[in-house]
């Protein structure tokens, strides 16, 4: 049993024995890096003295064995003795995502065998602090799975301290270092005790810029042993020498080279020499700046930034995210000539799923044929007619015979290869829209030239809103839905009256695989996974009378045009058709690939209620850390007890504790997409997107759970929109979205519907709060305060 081991004998592949803090350490000497010699009580140390007692008050009480005492002391005095530095080093901090910065205890300074005992013995005790196991629950890491080891390191005794990020941890530049500096020990600035002096520098260490701090307390080490906290006198301490910083910069950068990825760094400076004294991954750190963005790749991006407004999990990028629309479009786009338009702009680390960058699609020579491939379809393939072509009724044969599998019913082999069967049956869906797009966008092409020579373009948004879609069915079910709400008063009855119930059942059979987030994300909830969503849009609904159809009257007008007579007339009638056809293609088409989502989600869903069966995970839907070629690789489930199932639990822990991390950090900077612009006095400002003028109170609602808060006349100020937010416009005043362009499903809906847009505002979610009165100005694209 190795108790007591010296710091320069460990390295990452020691995480069990030295824990991350100690194996970092190690690994920093190994690599020529100057840090202070120790050496580390190992976790065999702390299981022999814990004994099986995982409390706090046990390692405040309990004696430490004379031969681990002894190894200790020996390994003390061959440093030298005088002070020490006695630092906590968890095992679980090797987890991606779980820095663990402050969680077990530091003593600086310690002086004397006694005391030495007594500090290891208190960083023992401190994995089981409140503080510590609180953030243990947090990121769902089992104690069972966490020891401690404990590093002790000579004592250095700082002029000036602190912490070195090897990136920017505002911005994600990796092209910045960015120093915090304190007088004295470095605990004031780790601490926060201490305004620190502030630099941003290159890796040359050439100073950015420079701030600098008040020190408002300076902490030292006492000639006895402990440290002191004294009143600073608010003035700054005087910058770092330039050599320091060069050499911050120097070892800073070879650091995050040397781990593969940015690290959080501290230092120390004392002498004209600058030590590392702990290194760990930064976390929370925003993506590299993606750089200035063409107009192509910036329309790219405010379509992904609307079809994928939050973080895709690991499942989700190993079964739809390839498989379902994006992979569908990717493979349209391709077939006409255009590689890489949807395709690898979710880039993953550590398995998750770590930013969004915009597609840079690439022509290939198919392009040039691009315009004949187009018309040919165009004269072959009638959207008008597509339910009837045999592929497609083919599809929803196959969809049928996939919701009517029993999962529950089968064994783990043939249902892990469910996933795969449902995403095999979406295909064909591809071909039918490769086939009936061009026909669609010629159409509307048509329309819309055509309503040019008249001067009516003004009513061609109008005019193809007038299609049936099965969007529209189910908008106006849901005002059918709300009408029986209003009757039976079943919103404030508890059960509602069984005659709504059975009308919310037949309506979530026929339309509830529409998707609540995102049609790209399968771990997201459907309106049937989550009903509440659709009884939130039947509260709003039935508040308020609905508002008229969109594009009413429309045909009316463009026909009492004078130069429509005759056949110009019934052409024109037939070109309106055939453009409404191509709208309705477009949006039905959607509407049924979306159709097997359900049987897709439930599928994985039942895989995870296996594996919390057998231990593996702590609820279903843990399922959606883990990706599908990880779960197709278990042929028996009799295997989940056995080692496979502890790598699953692994992998979806380590995952669950990096999205957590990675909580508070957007997939993509939206001011990269939506640069900032003179807003003059307004509070926001964006893309106009749907003209007119309102006035009204705010109410944000950043997702599907939210639907309910919408009263009528409000401004809705929401993150994203898609299909199943539709309802939503019938009562809100204004509708201002954060990411998306003109050509966004809220700001077509808004047009429709005739209520002021203003798109891509990049923060309106954050800038305006719920309550406030305002003013939406679709024309300019801005949002003032009312009045």
């Amino acid at each position: 049993m190795t108790l007591v081991v010296p710091l320069r004998s460990v390295g990452r592949g020691d995480l069990a024995l030295a824990g991350g803090k100690g194996a970092n350490l190690g690994e920093l000497i190994a690599g020529g890096f100057p840090v202070p010699a120790g050496f580390v009580v190992t976790t065999a140390a702390y299981d022999l003295v814990a004994a099986g007692q995982a409390t706090r008050a046990h390692f405040e009480r309990v004696a430490v064995p004379g031969p681990l005492r002894r190894a200790i002391l020996a390994a003390y005095r061959e440093l030298g003795g005088g002070p020490v530095a006695v630092r906590s080093s968890a095992t679980a901090e090797d987890l991606p995502g779980a820095a663990f910065a402050g969680q077990q205890d530091t003593f600086l300074n310690v002086v004397g065998e006694d005391e030495l005992i007594d500090a290891v013995r208190r960083c023992w005790g401190s994995l089981w602090s409140e503080r510590a196991v609180a953030y243990r629950d947090r990121l769902g890491i089992d104690p069972a799975d966490v020891r401690i080891a404990v590093v002790v390191q000579r004592m250095v005794a700082a002029e000036a301290a602190g912490v070195l990020f090897t990136a920017d941890p505002v911005t994600g530049d990796r092209g910045r270092l960015v120093a915090d500096a304190g007088t004295g020990l470095g605990e004031a600035v780790v601490s926060g005790l201490v305004t620190p002096d502030h630099y941003v520098l290159t890796p040359q260490g050439e100073v950015v810029s420079y701030t600098p701090g008040r020190r408002e307390v300076v902490v030292r080490a006492l000639a006895g042993g402990g440290v002191s906290h004294e009143r600073g006198d608010g003035a700054p301490a005087g910058r770092l020498p330039g050599a320091a910083l060069r050499e911050l910069a120097r070892l800073g950068t070879e650091a995050a080279r040397h781990f593969g990825r940015p690290q959080d760094i501290e230092w120390t400076y004392a002498g004209g020499e600058v030590s590392l004294v702990q290194a760990r991954p930064m976390t929370a750190l925003p993506p590299p700046p993606i750089g200035r963005l063409g107009p192509l790749r910036r329309k790219l991006a405010t379509v992904l930034m609307e079809y994928v407004p939050v973080r895709p999990y690991p499942m989700d990028m190993s079964t739809w995210v390839p498989h379902g629309p994006a992979g569908l479009m990717a493979k349209i786009t391709s077939y006409f000539g255009l590689r890489r338009a949807f395709e690898g702009f979710l880039e993953e680390e550590d398995g998750v799923v770590y930013r969004l960058v915009p597609p840079r699609p690439r022509p290939s020579p198919k392009l040039l044929l691009a315009p004949l491939l187009i018309a040919a379809r165009a004269r072959r393939y009638d959207p008008a007619r597509w339910t009837e072509d045999p592929r497609f009724r083919r599809y929803l044969d196959h969809v049928r015979e996939l919701e009517a599998v029993d999962l529950g019913a089968l064994p783990w082999p043939e249902l892990v290869r469910m996933p795969r069967r449902v995403l095999a049956a979406v295909q064909p869906v591809a071909d039918l829209r490769v086939d009936y797009l061009p026909g669609s966008g010629v159409a509307m092409l048509r329309l819309l030239a055509a309503l040019k020579l008249l001067g009516r373009a003004d009513l061609f948004g109008d005019l193809i809103a007038g299609a049936r879609t099965r969007t529209g069915d189910a908008n106006r079910a849901l005002e059918e839905l709300a009408e029986e709400a209003r009757r039976t008063g079943a919103l404030d009855r508890d059960p509602p009256p069984e005659s709504f119930q059975e009308e919310l059942r037949r309506f979530l059979a026929e339309y509830g695989h529409r998707e609540g987030v995102s049609p790209l994300l399968v771990s997201q909830p459907t309106w049937a996974d989550a009903p509440e969503t659709v009884l939130g849009l039947v509260k709003v609904l039935a508040a308020a009378p609905p508002r008229s159809a969109p594009g009413a009257g429309a045909l009316d007008r463009l026909l009492a045009h004078p130069r429509l007579r005759g056949r110009r007339r019934d052409r024109m009638v037939g070109k309106v058709r055939a453009a409404q056809a191509g709208m309705a293609f477009r949006e039905d088409s959607h509407f049924s690939f979306t159709l097997p989502l359900p049987v897709l989600r439930r599928s994985l869903v039942e895989l995870g209620r296996r594996l919390r069966d057998a231990g593996v995970l702590d609820t279903p839907e843990d399922v959606f850390h883990l990706r599908l070629e990880e779960l197709e690789e278990i042929g028996d489930a009799a295997a989940l007890g056995g080692e496979p199932g502890r790598r699953l639990r692994a992998a979806a822990t380590a995952r669950a504790a990096r999205r957590e991390e990675l909580a508070g950090v957007r997939l993509i900077d939206p001011r990269a997409v939506f640069p900032a612009r003179d807003t003059g006095d307004a509070l926001v400002a964006g893309t106009p997107a749907s003209s007119g003028t309102v006035t009204g109170p705010v109410t944000v609602v950043r997702g599907p759970s939210e639907f309910g808060r919408l009263a009528a006349g409000d401004v809705l100020v929401c993150p994203y929109t898609n299909p199943s937010w539709t309802p939503l416009f019938q009562r809100a005043a204004a509708v201002v979205v954060d990411t998306g362009g003109l050509a966004s499903h809220a700001a077509i809906v808004a047009r429709e519907y005739g209520i002021p847009a203003v798109m891509g505002t990049g923060d309106g979610t954050s800038l305006l709060a719920d309550g406030r009165q305002v003013t939406v100005d679709g024309d300019a694209g801005v949002v003032t305060e009312a009045g």
